[in-house]
């Protein structure tokens, strides 16, 4: 470990507040460590159930303005994965930045099954923005971000109109996809079958008109936040196809859209391929005034 990190801290899940939380969660979650100069304000109930929690993260130095902040959703295929599995690889380089961040937990497919987990972030990206002052965040300057099943719940936090009947209707400044799920009935039947899907959304009447109501692509149209999308070309778990539909959908319909291709890479990134993303990402949000 990097003398940055000499005096990091060590976290446990189950160790954090919130003990009904431990009872519904991984026993095993994953032991995560963060440098000194970040404060962490662990397990925060946004919603009613268990699962329904959060972390706030921040740098522990003042800052001159307020600053924006991240609503971070992990992925796993609804189906699994933990909030704290993220910490190093995306809250850091938010943190880093100087951003807040909100690290959401939400119920997954053993909890309740579609639209559950859909409900869960977009209450939880109101609650954010509610809370905006309390933590020193420009509301107007909040971005969503997840990655595989996490950059699906990033995108519809971004995309979900009011009317869809979800919950609150998020307001963001912009979304980071990192190869999200972005037409769920696609992995329920024919050659993109996943488990996964199958498990989150399970065989009852209704079954595909609520896959396509829990699909990104399903909403579409020209006023949504600005969304960057990256996406490895030899994805074997979300196609690379998923990505080029949102991007390209989204432009025919007069939206902001970018996509980053990754060349030959999979269903996630090397370190080397993270850091060069990173540094497009910070591009595409100083672009839009997100990132000062």
């Amino acid at each position: 470990m990097s003398m940055k990190f000499a005096c990091a801290f060590i976290l446990l899940a189950a160790s954090l507040g919130a003990q009904s939380d431990a009872s519904v969660r991984s026993q095993s979650a994953p032991v995560f460590s963060l440098p000194e100069w970040v404060l962490i304000q662990p397990n925060i109930p946004y919603g009613p159930y268990p699962e329904t929690v959060l972390d706030i993260l921040m740098p522990k130095s003042s800052a001159p303005l307020r600053r924006p902040g991240v609503l971070l959703i992990h992925g796993g295929g609804w189906v699994g994965g933990s909030k704290e599995a993220v910490v190093q690889k995306f809250a850091l380089p938010f943190l880093e930045k100087g951003f807040v961040v909100a690290n959401v937990e939400y119920r997954l497919a053993k909890a309740a099954p579609a639209p559950a987990a859909v409900q869960d972030v977009l209450l939880a990206a109101h609650w954010f923005r509610t809370n905006a002052n309390r933590f020193g965040v420009d509301p107007r300057r909040i971005i969503a971000c997840g990655d595989s099943a996490g950059g699906h719940l990033a995108l519809m936090v971004g995309l979900t109109p009011k009317s869809a009947g979800f919950g609150p209707e998020a307001k963001v400044a912009a979304v980071i996809n990192f190869y999200g799920i972005v037409d769920v009935e696609d992995q329920l039947q024919g050659p993109n079958l996943r488990q996964y899907a199958v498990t989150w959304v399970p065989e009852k009447p209704g079954r595909f008109d609520l896959a396509r109501k829990v699909s990104p692509i399903s909403y579409v149209r020209k006023d949504v936040p600005a969304v960057l999308t990256i996406h490895g070309t030899a994805d074997d778990v979300v196609p690379y196809d998923h990505g080029i539909q949102i991007t390209k959908s989204l432009r025919d319909a007069g939206a902001d859209a970018e996509m980053i291709s990754v060349s030959g890479a999979g269903h996630g990134f090397s370190p080397d391929e993270h850091a060069k993303i990173f540094e497009q990402i910070w591009a595409f949000l100083r672009k839009r005034g997100i990132l000062k």
